[in-house]
């Protein structure tokens, strides 16, 4: 009882000196972003506020911690947590720059956005950049009467769009999935091989039969030819069939002595089991459609039918030089997906570490 009271305080100390190092490691990297900040608005004169200095300051604090460490740790455990911590910042930086860069260079002006060396802050918020890039494309009218078109047109067409397709796929695939996974019948493991198989076959090799397929049927032009081609994913069969294998299989004889079918079993047991593995098809379904551009802009012509991408890609024609804008009218198409993402990622990261597992 004594050394287990002795083995939760050791662990106790061991959580707050990784929480120590963790808080010290993101002080000392926010110094440097801080310094490195106030180094640029220097333009260059002669001050305690260049980034070289700041770059000396930063590594003098990462040597003092890395110093105490060893002073007041045996094993170089600070040690190894700093250095960890620092190329992760690093990366963590390299990543969210682009970001970064997309969203302040859509508050800044003309001249802002286009100097050079680049400016990394402007100095005045262009809010009304965002307002400006959102009624852009009004030049172009649909409708009777006439109105004007705006990005509001193209986000509602994107959404429908996506969550139609999602919706298809997600109940394709899991009827698809449940049949691989908990069925048996001639041919089954044939048939799965030859599913995965067709993986393998470029997409711009169905283009031409998919379209001429859509033309005989007068689809052309109309949400059929964005929905209908793409309400079946073997990625998404793949995935679910992976999850659907780890639910044991008792649960199908405790369903057959309550009188369920299969139907009543697969939608009344498998799929409120398989939340997380519905979540992270869906992101990926949805983030499919929403981010397709070649496919939408070869079977729709009328501007009143673009989707986000392809309304992008003609604004992107349209704006010309006015690289503020553009960077408006990306930052509004991406952060949609960005709110999703970090909405579900609990379930996402939770269907992906639980795929493949058996029961």
């Amino acid at each position: 009882m004594k050394r287990q009271k002795q083995n939760n305080i050791t662990i106790h100390h061991e959580r707050k000196f990784l929480d120590l190092v963790f808080v010290s490691n993101i002080f000392v990297f926010i110094l440097f972003l801080i310094g490195f900040r106030l180094g640029t608005r220097m333009n260059g004169e002669f001050s305690l506020f260049t980034p070289a200095r700041w770059i000396l300051l930063y590594i003098a604090v990462l040597g003092i911690l890395v110093a105490l460490s060893i002073f007041w740790r045996t094993g170089g455990a600070w040690v190894n947590q700093t250095l960890v911590y620092q190329i992760l910042l690093a990366g963590c930086i390299f990543m969210i720059l682009p970001f970064f860069w997309m969203i302040i260079t859509s508050f800044k002006t003309y001249k802002e956005a286009m100097a050079f060396p680049p400016l990394w802050w402007p100095e005045k918020f262009q809010w009304k950049n965002w307002v400006e890039a959102w009624n852009a494309p009004k030049a172009n009218t649909y409708g009777d009467p006439p109105v004007p078109l705006t990005f509001t047109r193209y986000f509602f067409v994107s959404v429908l769009v996506g969550l139609a397709t999602t919706g298809g796929i997600l109940f394709t695939s899991a009827l698809a999935a449940y049949a691989f996974a908990k069925m048996k019948f001639p041919g089954k493991g044939l048939f799965f091989y030859i599913i995965l198989a067709m993986m393998m076959v470029p997409g711009q090799a169905l283009l031409i039969p998919n379209y001429l397929t859509l033309a005989k049927f007068h689809w052309l032009d109309r949400y059929h030819a964005l929905v209908i081609p793409w309400l079946a994913n073997v990625f998404t069969i793949f995935l679910m069939r992976q999850f659907f294998m780890t639910i044991p299989n008792d649960l199908w004889d405790a369903a057959q002595i309550d009188g369920a079918g299969r139907f009543r079993f697969l939608w009344q047991v498998m799929i409120p089991l398989s939340k997380p593995v519905l979540i992270t098809a869906g992101i990926f379904d949805f983030l499919g459609s929403w981010n397709s551009l070649f496919w939408p802009l070869i079977v729709v012509t009328r501007p009143e039918m673009r989707t986000l991408m392809v309304g992008l890609q003609a604004f992107n024609q349209d704006a010309g030089s006015d690289y503020h804008l553009l960077m408006a009218a990306s930052t509004f198409a991406v952060l949609p997906i960005v709110f999703i993402f970090f909405f579900l990622q609990r379930f996402f990261i939770q269907g992906i570490a639980r795929t493949g597992l058996k029961s």
